[in-house]
């Protein structure tokens, strides 16, 4: 058996072939990135299983968060699978599920006002009004493409992704805000949200204009970020409807157990029933 080594034709042929299984653009850019650090991690050496489990090891000592280095993880297995060198694909490491939120990451209502206070104080209309977009009806950051004027119009949006469409509702509120911002940026049809050149608004760009709120909003940058938008919509969903089925659905999610992470309580509430017990005497 000759030699294996990763080219970059190979994973160019490999970006094309994640375009085939209809992935997403973060998706696909994300397991590009992963596999070139095991390519500059191997450093010329020849790929077998036993250096892909040595690179494993490499990411826990880094402390790299076990989520993150299953997904790196994942990344590398499709490539060896797309390959054919299923002998060097390698387990993911066993996560325990998750019993309750990281306090230093959660973002609670009153924060997330404070960011929307901060961004309107800046004059930053449009990034308040995307905050409000994505923590008023839960669809991702990726998602944002989907708002439209034409949406607006009618008060709810088709989104396609990750081979499924679903039907988001649009808050009446929300939609005279939408198309109040379209009128005074001159834009006519499409597209809501975006740049001065006339490009739809990226994911790095959002999330570095909310970054960039932290400090006047007096909200930790662990906690400011897109998805935390997200997550908080599930909440206070969840807290009025009590239907974990039904915001599986709103969120596009094809597993509830994926839904559930988004429900889970914060340390410092179930630290509050754990003490509850009493049993410290």
């Amino acid at each position: 058996m000759s030699e294996r080594k990763i080219t970059p034709e190979q994973i160019n042929a490999y970006r094309r072939h994640l375009l085939t299984e209809e992935r997403s653009e973060a998706t696909i850019e994300k397991y590009v990135r992963d596999t070139n650090a095991f390519v500059t991690w191997l450093n010329g050496r020849t790929v077998t299983k036993e250096q892909a489990i040595a690179w494993k090891a490499c990411l826990v000592a880094q402390h790299y968060a076990p989520v993150t280095i299953n997904a790196m993880l994942s990344a590398l297995n499709g490539l060896f699978q797309f390959l054919g060198w299923d002998e060097c694909r390698v387990k993911f490491l066993k996560i325990q599920k998750k019993m309750f939120q990281d306090t230093q990451r959660e973002l609670s209502r009153a924060e997330y006002e404070r960011l929307l206070a901060a961004a309107k104080t800046r004059g930053q209309e449009r990034l308040a009004l995307l905050m409000e977009t994505i923590c008023a009806t839960g669809i991702r950051v990726s998602e944002i493409q989907y708002i439209t004027v034409e949406a607006a119009r009618q008060r709810q949006t088709q989104i396609a992704l990750k081979g499924k469409i679903r039907v988001i509702l649009l808050p009446k509120k929300l939609c005279k805000k939408l198309l109040q911002y379209a009128k005074g940026q001159k834009i006519t049809s499409g597209k809501i949200f975006l740049t001065r050149s006339g490009h739809a608004i990226n994911r790095k760009q959002i999330w570095a204009e909310m970054k960039a709120l932290c400090t006047a909003a007096g909200v930790q940058p662990s906690k400011v970020f897109p998805h935390n938008l997200r997550h908080l919509f599930a909440t206070l969903f969840y807290r009025i409807c009590k239907d974990i089925a039904l915001l599986a659905d709103v969120l596009g999610h094809s597993s509830v157990e994926t839904t559930r992470i988004y429900l889970l309580a914060s340390g410092k509430e179930h630290i509050r029933q754990i003490e509850r017990l009493g049993l410290i005497i």
